[in-house]
């Protein structure tokens, strides 16, 4: 044992294992998101090969996380935009 490790006290010692130990579940969940990551792309190259518009997909996901009056909030500020821009008749 190092005269460093020596002159560590267990108070040290638990902050550095503490420490760790944070680190490696953000490690761990990084891995777990990159997978799940994987696994929608997957799920997206699924759709397309079945003939969705993928586009069109993740609009929808995004749209149902949102609460109604959101969603209609959101509807109601592109249509005015679109309309001042002349898309809608």
């Amino acid at each position: 044992m190092s005269t460093a490790a020596a002159a560590e006290g267990p108070a040290v010692r638990f902050a550095k294992d503490h420490l760790k130990a944070f680190v490696e579940r953000v490690e761990k969940l990084e891995e777990e998101k990159k997978a799940i990551g994987d696994d929608i792309r997957d799920v997206y190259a699924e759709a397309k090969a079945n003939g969705f518009d993928i586009k069109a997909l993740r609009t929808i996901v995004r749209l149902r996380k949102q609460d109604a009056d959101e969603r209609r909030e959101q509807e109601a500020i592109l249509e005015t935009y679109m309309h001042a821009l002349g898309m809608l008749n």
